[in-house]
Order: structure tokens, then sequence, then C-alpha cells
């Protein structure tokens, strides 16, 4: 049974993300499953360190972003929205080309908090990195 208290649709998921950072960085929503958010984000010039690896940050930023999104998919956003309150990381391999997939998969869908539990792989489908967020859910102000 789906979580999503929203309509799914990925043209408008991807619309969202418009002049922002999401945008800046190629990251793309591919795929929403009954309970997880499925995105990617490449490996190029603008992901990568000064080393030509991916940047921790950029692993992050794909994190924060999918959770959020996740986070929000659960939530009447009329009344109510998810906001991140912390996140953590672990890089476990570097990546230098191609393109990275993030899942973003619930733990926890409390009344006042939400954690998630997001894992990158690269395209061999090997872990790149492992994060987890708190996200806060607090009253939508008018």
């Amino acid at each position: 049974m789906a979580i999503w208290k929203q309509a799914i649709d990925l043209e408008r998921i991807n619309a969202w993300n418009a002049n922002t950072l999401v945008e800046h960085l190629g990251m793309r929503v591919t795929e929403v499953g009954d309970d997880f958010v499925r995105g990617t984000m490449p490996v190029d010039a603008r992901t990568h360190q000064p080393f030509g690896l991916l940047h921790g940050g950029a692993s992050v930023a794909l994190a924060e972003s999918l959770g959020s999104l996740a986070a929000n998919l659960t939530l009447d956003t009329r009344a109510e929205m998810a906001v991140g309150l912390d996140i953590n990381a672990n890089h476990v391999r570097a990546v230098t080309a191609g393109e990275v997939t993030g899942t973003a998969r619930m733990l926890h869908l409390g009344r006042t908090t939400q954690v998630w539990e997001i894992r990158i792989e690269d395209e061999g489908g090997r872990l790149v990195c492992i994060s987890r967020l708190t996200m806060a859910v607090v009253p939508r102000r008018s």
C-alpha cells in the first residue's frame, strides 16, 4: 500500500525543481514506488571535487533532495510541510564518472518527525553513500 498523500506525476515533480540546486546539479526523479522515491544525478564537472571524484556534498544534496521530496509527498502540503532537521552521510566508495542513483525509503513516519534512509549507488549497483535524514513536520504558513 502506497504511503503517499499526493498524486504521483514525475513530470510535475521534476518541474518543481526548475531554477533550483536540484536542476543545476542535473538531478532527476526517475521513479516513485509504493514506499520509495528514486532519482539520479550525473557525476561530472558540476558534481566533482577538485580531485575529480564525486563531491560528498553533492551526494548529500541528492540524499536531502530525495528524502525531502518523499517526506512532503506523505503530507497534505496545504496544511503542513516537512523541513530538514538533521542529515548525516557515510561516503563509502569513490565515483569519477557516469551517474549515481539514490533511493529514499521511510524508516519512521511520525506526527512531528520523519526519518528517511537514502542509499546512493553507482551504475554497477555498488553502495557509494548511505545517508539518514530527519525531517520536522511543521504547520504550513499562509
